[in-house]
């Protein structure tokens, strides 16, 4: 066996991975994935897509040809008419009128000649990525402060904090690697406590000992009162604030302006007084405080200031540059920061550089010898795709990303993208909601397929080396750009032959002009020391932290432990941040809508929708809502609910849940066209904008909410999926699908009345073998039909007025082998499941398939720990990612179990862990 070390596509953790194969050819099937001991980011921890890397290999739905209007080109034909379309479009409007929009998913190489290509030879300064819409705020805060995009700490400052302060941020689901880690300090260290502040109850609360649910957009003003409450109580560091700081008597009168007391804070963010001076306390007395944040503070309107306002709180203190102290950004993306580094966004040039710095900038267009160096930023993601609308922006070229699912007023993208002359869009896939609307389609390659280098949160570079050889038809995305670089004209900068050569040049360009002597002068980013790498030893490259130079030739872990930072003076500045005035939700559109990440999917379900076990964890798209609110509107679980504003609608399931706020509603942000018909959670958001960063305020939307009431529900299974002209057979209004093991199950529902079954059955060419028909009228009816060919299975249908229940785990198995008899039998009776018993309760463990309904009958019958449950059903013991969820149940069935108030059920969480 062949054994590579490269590093998940995944979230920003940048785990490393160890994957084994046998051979190097397409049959993929014997790829044996597992966490790399070695890799200091997870040393051998895999969360559950990781682990499920291996069954997202086939070539099955890849794009393995270009396109041009639809039509299969071979790649000298792409490329030419990719070079003319951009050549034509500069000719006629100018180099502003082409752009690109890039991804956190790209590696940095790709990323480099890219921006390279835009910014210094076409001319055009519009490159802008996905980032935008996960880490922009940070970037800006960190810049406010720090004078760098820098996150000062490390992951080994885990294990020396005493104190997490958890914002905004699900890392229990979103990077639970990271969130192992810290709960085995929770489990190890008695005085460590984690506090979590969040609108929604996550599945990081479980092991929290403090939750904060706080009115959305209120955490300007919990860390400002947190700013008072240490002046206060004098538990500031006036020698660090002193020699190393400045702004911060500004910063602190801004702060005691609107939360000078305990009380005002906890009138303004919606919390008991008691819960705020709690954390308050435990903040003050515990220096080894380390402060996590992520999307919950980025994507708002003042997603920058709640950044500064977080980092006020470590100045203050001087909890920065030591060990187990400081504030943490959690990147969302593998490579959001490689993307940064080479200057992936509108607002940068290259190498950290920015448009600011006229010197600098001179050294950008000097070391790349740029014919057209561009003079002045270009347009962020929102105000992009705006440019397209308007028609400002004539060709457009998006690489590994999908913005018709992920960017806000998505459907107004979607128009934008229709109206756009030239669409090149590079992706691995035949079909995303972006790729159709495409000009010209290029294939590229796949995360098994790449070599390169992603920077993780901590500042760690990692390579990402290929497992197997690339499948005819995709290039790297790497190499297309040279080609059309070279296509048109500029060949001097572009005749890279590998990636090596381009990190190479990456880091010599961090390099150059970058005084060693004068920190003033000095840029953050600096890799130099890897610049005279040579093929081989970019191979071998072991994971390292930047900055890697002369002085620190084996990397950086830990920053600003000298006191100096990157600003004019070299002091770190206080920002004077103030919480701005709540809105309040319209009479039309009187509920909050908040939207996140699953634990089991990733972005746009692109990779991660295609793994049968990993859309079993929530194989529908659904909106959770308040009990109170759902009796309100009148909604049960499961019922088909709409939610609409000026901007859009979807179709949801109904989710009964205490989680989040009375008047709030949260909904998952991946489902995308290619797995639901009304489920593109973006299209509800606004397109505003935090004023300073750019980033889309993504966490907080005003919708209307109503009750559905379908005509017919139906349930169709299929061998193998059906085209979109079979599922508009159906003139659904409501379509989910789930990617089964041996099948494919879709969940429709509409508000018209059905069509004829028989006449249905015929427009998709199926014929029934097996059929059963209570039908009464054409409106309501209970219709059961299948087809066994051979003792095989084909086709599944049951409709009704009500959804159907049935075991889908025991009904896929019926694809895999021969039919029985007692199955003929169950097939179309009410009792579709093994041994007549349906067990459709939550999946929980998607590791080894397991239920809650099963879980809660072991916890009943004694496994009260989550050791126990592991011993028992196997739950948990693999990628671990289940723990919180686990660790709910026993608290929940516990309590129940032992006649327990709900309040005191918190008490048992030692015992759970």
């Amino acid at each position: 066996m062949t054994t590579t070390l490269t590093t998940c596509p995944y979230c920003g953790v940048g785990c490393g991975i160890s994957a084994s194969t046998t051979d190097n050819s397409l049959d993929r099937q014997d790829l044996h994935i597992r966490g790399d001991d070695a890799h200091p980011a997870n040393l051998g921890r895999l969360c559950v897509k990781g682990s499920a890397l291996g069954q997202t290999m086939g070539t099955t739905g890849r794009l393995l040809q270009p396109q041009i209007n639809g039509i299969n080109c071979n790649w000298p034909k792409a490329i030419n008419a990719v070079a003319e379309g951009l050549k034509q479009t500069i000719a006629q409007h100018g180099p502003g009128a082409v752009a690109m929009y890039l991804s956190g998913q790209l590696l940095t190489e790709d990323y480099y000649v890219a921006n390279k290509l835009m910014k210094g030879f076409v001319g055009s300064p519009h490159v802008d990525t996905n980032s935008r819409l996960c880490m922009a705020s940070t970037v800006a805060g960190h810049k406010r402060a720090f004078g760098a995009d820098v996150v000062p700490g490390c992951y080994d400052d885990i294990e020396q904090a005493r104190l997490f302060v958890l914002v905004g941020a699900n890392m229990a689901w979103n990077h639970p690697v990271l969130f192992q880690r810290i709960q085995r300090v929770l489990q190890t260290k008695p005085t460590a406590r984690l506090v979590v502040i969040d609108p929604r109850r996550t599945a990081s609360c479980e092991s929290a000992q403090l939750h904060l649910q706080l009115r959305p957009g209120s955490d300007v003003l919990l860390f400002n009162g947190l700013l008072s409450f240490l002046a206060e109580q004098g538990k500031l560091d006036h020698r660090f604030i002193s020699l190393h700081t400045e702004g911060f008597a500004q910063a602190l009168a801004s702060a005691q302006l609107q939360a000078a007391s305990i009380a005002q804070v906890a009138a303004g963010t919606d919390l008991p007084e008691a819960q705020v001076t709690k954390f308050y306390r435990w903040f003050a007395d515990e220096q080894l405080s380390l402060t996590l944040f992520s999307q919950g503070v980025n994507q708002a309107m003042n997603g920058t200031d709640k950044v500064n306002a977080i980092i006020n709180c470590h100045l203050a203190t001087g909890r920065i540059g030591k060990a187990g102290a400081g504030p943490f950004s959690l990147t969302g993306q593998p490579n959001a920061m490689g993307g940064r580094e080479v200057g992936g966004l509108a607002n940068q040039l290259a190498a950290h550089i920015d448009y600011s710095n006229p010197a600098q900038q001179a050294l950008v267009g000097q070391f790349w010898q740029a014919p057209n160096l561009a003079a002045a930023p270009g347009y962020k993601a929102v105000e992009l795709f705006d440019a397209i609308e308007r028609g400002e922006i004539k060709a457009l070229w998006v690489m590994a990303t999908n913005p018709v699912v992920s960017m806000p007023q998505a459907d107004k993208v979607k128009a934008a993208l229709a109206k756009c002359p030239l669409v090149i869009v590079s992706d691995i896939y035949q079909h995303t909601d972006t790729l159709d609307c495409a000009t010209i389609k290029l294939p590229a390659l796949a995360w098994s397929e790449k070599d390169g280098t992603v920077t993780n949160s901590e500042r760690r570079i990692s390579r990402q080396r290929a497992l197997y050889s690339p499948p005819a038809g995709a290039k790297a995305d790497w190499q297309i750009i040279c080609e059309v670089a070279n296509a048109l004209g500029f060949t001097q900068g572009f005749n890279f032959s590998s990636a090596a050569e381009i990190f190479a040049e990456h880091a010599a360009l961090s390099a150059f002009g970058n005084s060693a002597g004068d920190d003033k002068q000095k840029r953050a980013f600096d890799i130099s020391g890897l610049a005279q790498l040579t093929a081989e030893q970019y191979q071998q490259l072991a994971p390292v932290q930047w900055p890697v130079n002369s002085a620190n030739p084996f990397g950086t872990a830990r920053l600003f432990s000298n006191g100096r930072f990157f600003t004019a003076t070299g002091k770190a500045q206080f920002i004077a941040v103030r919480q701005c005035q709540f809105v309040e939700a319209s009479a039309q559109t009187p509920l909050w809508l908040n939207s996140g990440r699953l634990r089991d999917q990733w972005h746009s379900m692109t990779r991660t929708g295609n793994v049968p076990r990993l859309m079993q964890h929530t194989p529908e798209p659904f909106v959770a809502i308040h009990p109170a609110d759902a009796a309100l509107y009148g909604i049960a679980a499961a019922d088909l609910v709409q939610l609409r504003n000026r901007y859009g609608q979807l179709l949801l399931r109904a989710e009964i849940s205490t989680d989040q706020r009375p008047g709030e509603l949260f909904v998952p942000m991946h489902w995308s066209a290619q797995f639901a018909s009304q489920a593109r959670a973006d299209v509800l958001f606004a397109a505003d904008t935090d004023p300073l960063s750019g980033q889309p305020a993504l966490k907080l939307g005003q919708v209307a909410l109503r009750r559905v009431v379908p005509r017919w529900q139906a349930l169709l299974l299929t061998r193998h999926p059906l085209t979109p002209a079979q599922l508009a057979v159906f003139n659904s209004d409501y379509l989910a699908r789930v990617p089964l093991g041996d099948c494919q199950s879709y969940r429709l529902a509409a508000t018209s009345s059905l069509v004829d079954i028989a006449d249905l059955l015929q427009q998709l060419q199926f014929t029934p073998t097996l059929y059963c028909s209570d039908s009464k009228t054409g409106t309501r009816f209970d219709y059961r039909a299948a087809a066994v060919v051979d003792a095989q299975l084909h086709w599944l249908l049951l409709a009704g007025a009500e959804a159907p229940t049935i075991d889908l785990a025991w009904l896929n198995l019926q694809f895999s082998e021969p039919l029985s008899q007692d199955a003929r039998r169950r097939l179309l009776s009410g009792t579709a499941g093994a041994g007549g018993v349906i067990d459709n309760s939550a999946l929980i463990c998607s590791c080894f398939n397991v239920r809650s309904q099963l879980i809660c009958r072991a916890i009943s019958k004694g496994a009260d720990t989550t050791a126990k449950l592991g011993q028992q059903l196997r739950c948990g013991t693999n990628c671990g990612s289940c723990l919180p969820e686990l660790a709910a149940l026993l608290t929940k069935e516990l309590a129940q179990h032992m006649c327990l108030p709900k309040e005191k059920s918190k008490e048992f969480s030692d015992v759970i862990n």
